[in-house]
């Protein structure tokens, strides 16, 4: 299984024609925020202004099937655990997409660990 950000995944997506290909089991797990969202939040701890870091995706589910490979969209919390378990079960190279909202990891990660942190 790989997991991975939807800016990361598209810098390497080409590889899901190798995972075809060899006939892999592999389920690809993309968390979609639209952007690029490790250096967001990294540039935001830095005091750095948010500038360039969203754009647009393919429809992933078509992007997955273009290869030959199964593609799914997660539209409910609950439908997740399920999906994932018949992705592992039937074998093959599975895609799924799962919108993120990480607007509560700045809050927590940015803001209230700088209030706990001392550098020295």
């Amino acid at each position: 299984m790989a997991v991975c950000g939807d800016g990361g995944f598209m810098m390497n997506s080409q590889e899901m024609e190798t995972a075809v290909r060899l006939k892999l089991n592999l389920v690809v797990l993309i968390l979609r925020d639209n952007s690029y969202g490790m250096i967001r939040w990294k540039q935001a701890g830095g005091g750095f202004a948010d500038w360039g870091l969203e754009f647009g995706n393919p429809d992933f589910v078509r992007y997955a099937q273009s290869y030959g490979a199964q593609g799914h969209r997660v539209e409910k919390t609950a439908a997740f655990a399920p999906l994932l378990e018949h992705c592992h079960n039937e074998g093959g190279v599975h895609l799924i997409e799962a919108g993120v909202d990480y607007s509560e990891n700045t809050r927590v990660l940015i803001y209230e660990l700088a209030e706990k942190i001392c550098l020295i």
